[in-house]
């Protein structure tokens, strides 16, 4: 086991590789399960162009069905990741729904 150890070892060096997912991304490629990195603190002054699905007028004022699904984000297209995290956020999902149906 010594010998496989210090072969890995010699090969991360050798990858020249700069932080512990791209490593572990070459160690074991597809194998791999993905851990989401912790959410980026979303400035939600830069979100424009909200649309909402899932409205259900008979679920006033409640909307539990309706949920944000795409927005920009600094004048780009938020991605899945960033858009399951303005819908966690019940508050500000809840204030975008109100503001769609006025």
């Amino acid at each position: 086991m010594g010998k496989q150890n210090d072969k890995l070892i010699k090969n991360i060096e050798n990858m020249k590789i700069e932080n512990f997912n791209d490593i572990m991304k070459k160690c074991f490629g597809d194998r791999l399960v993905n851990i989401p990195a912790e959410p980026v603190k979303m400035d939600y002054s830069k979100i424009e162009n909200i649309e909402i699905d899932g409205i259900d007028t008979k679920d006033y004022p409640d909307f539990c069905d309706a949920y944000i699904s795409s927005a920009d984000y600094d004048g780009k297209p938020m991605t899945d990741a960033q858009l399951e995290q303005i819908n966690e956020d019940g508050d500000y999902q809840h204030q975008c729904i109100m503001n769609d149906i006025q």
